[in-house]
């Protein structure tokens, strides 16, 4: 089973669907999954779309949060919303025999959101309250340190959840404009699947589509940076120092060599114990319980980053050896035992990654966000397959941007 792509027009304009049918599960997910809307659009109002997105799961005005959420759990109904970086989603999640009374409610919800003053005086209280026990997390705020330095000047140097600051500032029109500016048909994608063919699925969902808006499609653009060697340190009472650090990775999403890319990650930094940075820092040095590096690929963005928790008295000698051992691993690459452990696992755990009819929708969404073909996965293991220690070694060595690594430290 695989999903497949298809389009259900609107108002004139033609929605792109994700779609599985599966049979022998009687069930109904489904996204509305609205691009180009996430935190990107957040401007001077930090933390903008997360309040939409929490006020969305506070009910309709007219039966308001604690009504409806009782109609949800009497028919074992989901309906949630969430935003990343570049999208907006409400998931809607029912057994097939309450389809039809979970997409009305669906309909209801955004016909009419509960866009008060009183949901809202309520959210942004949870929303401060939740920032300021943050303060108190050192692995956020190292975290969030770490992207106000590395993305410096784009939409990624900002948290989604705001700042207390900003999440004060933030007032009902505010709300009211974003959902109503970026909740609209021509920014919409569909993501479903169950026991439904794609005209049954399509019969279904038309008066929700209908309800929206066609509006103007919202824009973004790639997140151009370029990382410094520099660090920031900041002294907080904790019993262990927290090191986050990142860098540039030149390459788009479409790069025909990303494949290596991923094995590279994965040696580096991506495969927990056996990888070379928990080896060198943990295995050998015993200077952290855990220290993990990632390359992550996406549309708009493309980065190093890592972390590890180590003793505070160990904390310069920590970032001293990420420093040296991601310089030794461009210089030098990686060993043929190195390269064939991590074909031997990202081919041996792929039909892990589609096992579930979530996990396949997740999947083709993200090729489709990406321009990617469908088939994508499977070319690219066949890549990786025959892909050639002197090869992979080379293409690591052209990454030298890796070494301008920022660090972003909470310490004692």
């Amino acid at each position: 089973m695989s999903a497949t792509i298809k389009e259900i027009n609107i108002k004139g304009v033609n929605i792109p669907v994700i779609f599985e049918e599966q049979k022998n599960l009687p069930i109904l997910n489904l996204q509305l999954v609205f691009k180009n809307s996430g935190y990107v659009q957040d401007k001077n109002l930090i933390g903008l779309s997360n309040l939409s997105s929490r006020i969305l799961n506070e009910g309709t005005k007219e039966l308001g949060v604690t009504d409806f959420s009782e109609i949800l759990d009497e028919n074992a109904i989901t309906i949630n919303s969430s935003n990343g970086y570049e999208t907006f989603v409400i998931e809607v999640s029912s057994l097939k025999e309450k389809s039809k009374i979970a997409v009305k409610l669906l309909e209801d919800l955004l016909k009419s959101p509960n866009i008060t003053q009183n949901s809202l005086d309520k959210i942004k209280t949870l929303q401060i309250g939740n920032l300021k026990r943050k303060e108190n997390d050192f692995d956020y705020i190292a975290q969030k340190e770490l992207n106000a330095l590395l993305f410096k000047g784009t939409p990624l140097e900002n948290s989604s959840s705001g700042t207390v600051e900003s999440i004060s500032k933030i007032e009902l029109n505010d709300i009211k404009n974003f959902i109503n500016n970026h909740l609209i048909l021509n920014n919409l994608i569909i993501v479903a699947g169950g026991d439904f063919s794609i005209s049954e699925l399509e019969t279904l969902i038309e008066p929700v589509l209908n309800s929206l808006n066609l509006g103007e499609a919202s824009q973004s653009s790639k997140v151009e940076f370029i990382s410094k060697k520099e660090e920031q340190t900041l002294k907080r009472d904790t019993e262990q120092a927290y090191i986050y650090f990142g860098s540039s990775f030149n390459v788009d999403s479409k790069d025909e060599e990303n494949y290596k890319a991923k094995v590279a990650s994965f040696i580096l930094g991506g495969s927990g114990f056996g990888s070379r940075l928990m080896e060198e820092i943990r295995v050998k040095r015993g200077l952290a319980y855990s220290a993990y590096g990632n390359i992550s690929i996406n549309k708009s963005y493309s980065y190093f980053s890592g972390y590890l928790q180590t003793k505070n008295e160990s904390a310069d000698e920590a970032k001293e050896l990420v420093k040296s051992l991601i310089e030794e691993f461009v210089d030098n690459g990686v060993t043929q035992y190195e390269l064939d452990a991590a074909k031997n696992f990202l081919l041996g755990s792929e039909p892990l990654r589609t096992e579930t009819l979530a996990q396949r929708l997740n999947r083709a969404f993200m090729l489709f966000l990406r321009d990617l073909n469908q088939n994508h996965p499977k070319l690219e293991l066949e890549k990786i397959q025959s892909l050639k220690l002197e090869d992979l070694n080379e293409y690591i060595k052209s990454h030298k941007e890796i070494n301008n690594l920022t660090f972003s430290i909470v310490r004692r």
